[in-house]
């Protein structure tokens, strides 16, 4: 049994090291391309000038009030290219409630060069720590497949790690959230990471948090304690907010309309997403505004396509014994989907961490069903990944797609294949998620009957 426990000590901190150097690959690339990349704005760097705001009392949901902060710390820096842009970019980084204003704030009290370094080790160690604790599970019903698409997301996290997108954090912290909650160890840290998550990022988390929730018992108690812990950020920082921005919700829905006006970089119209690319929008909404390039269209039916899968999830959720292996296919579930109805871009869908876990229980299998959850798992995660995207990006610019209703089938699936892969992925684990739950439900049953005929063979 000790040989046992110290090859799997071993083996666990070799797999550790393994990602690590992953993250550290793609670390490179990723400071390698923000440096080689002119009239770019750094993700981070956009929060940073909000967090400026906020230490200096003026209000970070004014672009007219953020503009003079970004000139004064920074605007001498862009590039005439895009000084036709610079107004986008500054009220992108008011798209944020106050709950993530109030977390990301005390970087605005650091110099730039010091946020940023802080922000980019939160965010790879986050990110890193989250990927070695899905394979610490996984790894107990299958090694190498899960070991292998880990590292493959953790190889393209270039622009997530180098951009500093406040989603590294989030995603990482509900996914570590998810772990300590399921595994029960560490649960006080794994709510108020859960807290912060549905605080910075709640279209990220959300769906994720509303699993433990439906799930009841314990696991209902340490959903709630965690909405408790957000809401009283979301308190804090609208105690804080409201004195320097009394206005900041209008001025926020203002803020959100324009970002998404027709050509902008938030629409997810063809007019905007002209090409595949490391910064595509991966919603549902680009797939059905090439079928109709209306708002008053396409939003409703990309929440309609999803209803009905969510719909399911909620009963089977509700319904369903909890287990460690029903958990895992219903996260498994829901994280593509999550990605689908509202806006979301590929540093989001490192969310699809989450799906590592159910994988590799079904890959215990070897069935069809094993490997159909392998290959969609991958497709999942390469077409929401930074290098094939950029390899994409290269050759759709060479893409001729005629007009028509022809034209239209064309786009959705070669310029469109991140929303189709994470729908067919969802559908799939939800599938699964039922098969079990249904098998699950029999034995429950053929028990019952089994101790309802001893009992009656004994009286």
């Amino acid at each position: 049994m000790q040989r046992k426990s110290l090859s799997a000590s071993k083996t666990m901190i070799a797999v550790a090291l393994l990602l690590c150097l992953c993250s550290c690959f793609s670390l490179l690339w990723g400071m390698a391309l923000a440096r080689a990349a002119r009239g770019v704005i750094l993700d981070f760097k956009i929060v940073y000038y909000g967090a400026r705001c906020l230490v200096q009392h003026r209000d970070p949901y004014n672009e007219s009030e953020l503009l003079r902060v970004y000139l004064a710390e920074g605007g001498e820096s862009i590039p005439k290219a895009a000084e036709g842009y610079r107004s986008q970019m500054i009220v992108a980084s008011q798209m944020y409630l106050p709950s993530a204003a109030i977390l990301l704030a005390p970087f605005g009290l650091l110099p730039w060069p010091l946020a940023y370094l802080v922000w980019m080790t939160l965010t790879v160690c986050g990110v890193t720590a989250a990927a070695v604790l899905m394979w610490s599970v996984a790894s107990r019903y299958a090694s190498d497949p899960p070991l292998y698409l880990i590292s493959f997301v953790l190889v393209n996290c270039g622009i997530l790690f180098a951009g500093g997108n406040p989603a590294g954090v989030a995603v990482s912290l509900c996914v570590t959230a998810a772990w300590c909650f399921l595994e029960d160890r560490l649960v006080t840290m794994g709510i108020i990471f859960m807290g912060i998550s549905l605080a910075i990022k709640p279209h990220d988390a959300g769906l994720v948090w509303l699993y433990f929730l439906l799930a009841g018992g314990v696991s209902r108690k340490r959903a709630i304690k965690s909405l408790l812990a957000a809401a009283a950020i979301g308190i804090i920082a609208l105690a804080s907010i409201q004195q320097i921005s009394p206005h900041w919700l209008s001025e926020l829905q203002l803020n959100v309309q324009e970002y998404a006006a027709r050509g902008s970089y938030n629409d997810p119209g063809p007019t905007a997403n002209k090409i595949i690319g490391t910064g595509m929008i991966i919603d549902l909404q680009t797939i059905t505004s090439v079928i109709r390039d209306v708002p008053a269209f396409y939003r409703p039916a990309a929440y309609l396509l999803c209803a009905p899968f969510l719909a399911v999830w909620v009963s089977l959720a509700i319904r369903s014994r909890f287990s460690k292996n029903s958990a895992w296919l219903a996260l498994a579930a829901v994280a593509p989907l999550t990605m689908l109805p509202v806006y979301h871009r590929p540093y989001d869908a490192k969310l699809l961490l989450l799906t590592i876990p159910a994988c590799a229980i079904l890959w215990t299998g070897r069935t069809l069903a094993a490997w159909m959850s392998v290959v969609l798992t991958a497709i999942g995660i390469l077409l929401t990944s930074d290098l094939p995207l950029a390899l994409l990006s290269i050759l759709s610019q060479r893409l001729h797609i005629p007009g028509g209703a022809f034209g239209a089938g064309l786009t959705i699936i070669l310029m469109r294949p991140a929303p189709l892969a994470l729908m067919a992925l969802g559908a799939f684990n939800l599938f699964q998620y039922a098969k079990h739950c249904r098998m699950d439900a029999e034995d429950r049953g053929a028990s019952a009957h089994f101790l309802d005929t001893v009992e009656t063979s004994s009286t």
